[in-house]
Formats: C-alpha cells, structure tokens, sequence
C-alpha cells in the first residue's frame, strides 16, 4: 500500500463543496482521513476551464503548503474533471499530483454542452479548440497515474465514453444509472478508494 497523501476533490457543473459531500464522508468512512473540497466559482460553466483550473492550482497549493507535503491525489467528477486535468496538463500538476481520478469527465466533450451558450460549456462540446489542444500533447500526464470512471448509462457525458483519456493507466466503466449518482454510489466509493489507497 502506497503513503497517504492528501486528496483534493473537485465538484462538477452546478455543484459545491456541499453537493459533492458524499463522495467526501464516503472516502474518509473507507479509511481516507485527509479529504478537502472547495467550490468552485462560478459552478454555472460560464468561466472558461482554464479560469477553473487555476482555482484547483490555488488549492492544490494551499493543501501541499498546510500538509508540508510534495505531491496529493486529485479526484475530479464531471466538468471538475476537466479543470484538473487542465491544471495537471497546464498549470504545473504534472509535478504536484500522484494520482488523477477522473470520475465522469467529459474529456472528449459531451453533446449535452451544446445546450447551453456559456464558455466553460461550449468548451465541453466535441471537438472544441480547448479540448483538441489537450489531446495534442504528446505527454499529457507525465508522471502522474491516471484513472478513469465512468458509466456506459450516462445521459449527461454523451457518449459516455468521452470521459476515457489516452494513456489511462487503469479504465472502469460501470453500469451507475444516472451521472450526479456517481458520487454516492458504494461501488464507485469503494473504487476510488481502492485506486488511491494502491
């Protein structure tokens, strides 16, 4: 079993920190003491990724500095998945983060993202300029392990498997009915502690 180290989790689109709570207690009940969320502002989609990956940066730091340690463990669900990729392939995460949990992140964008005129959304549409620079690096991670949850039910992340990134170090798609329940459900609680507790 690998050293702890903290666990910053990032909340989705119209979420917060209260929101995304269940993930939080459920982590820490499966023996994860040290887990912190923040909210991000806006939580509407209207800030771009980048905007949003900067705030999970200011966070990460935060947590590193209050810890006295080198390296946490980011564990992102759905649009908070992408901001921290971002902050892991454009704000310097590569050197900050052990592990990169990436629950439900719509990656490869999501057709759901045309329904609304935001940034941050339009952003998250399939082939939008933001997300085919990030899939243009030729080593998006670095050092960082990275794995990826999803479900093939999901009718928000379409198609489902948009939330999968090349170079994954592990894939898990499970059968979770709706999106929002990804961050309740015992058996995506139960692998992602088994992925940060490895």
């Amino acid at each position: 079993m690998a050293a702890q180290v903290p666990v910053l989790v990032v909340h989705g689109l119209w979420d917060s920190r209260a929101r995304i709570e269940p993930l939080v207690r459920g982590l820490r009940q499966r023996g994860i003491p040290d887990v912190s969320s923040f909210d991000l502002e806006p939580n509407t989609g209207r800030a771009p990724i980048a905007e949003l990956g900067r705030q999970v940066q200011a966070q990460v730091d935060a947590l590193r500095a209050r810890r006295a340690c080198e390296r946490v463990d980011l564990v992102g669900f759905s649009m908070g998945a992408l901001a921290s990729r971002y902050y892991v392939q454009r704000c310097g995460g590569q050197a900050r983060v052990r592990r990169f949990v990436s629950i439900s992140g719509p990656h490869n964008g999501t057709w759901t993202a045309f329904a609304l005129p935001f940034e941050g959304v339009r952003q998250m549409r399939p082939g939008s300029a933001l997300l085919r620079e990030l899939a243009a690096d030729v080593d998006p991670f670095g050092a960082v392990e990275v794995h990826c949850i999803y479900t093939i039910l999901d009718l928000m992340v379409v198609p489902a498997s948009s939330s999968v990134l090349r170079g994954a170090h592990s894939v898990h798609r499970l059968r979770v009915p709706i999106h929002r329940w990804m961050l309740s459900d015992r058996g995506v609680l139960d692998l992602v502690a088994r992925l940060l507790l490895m």
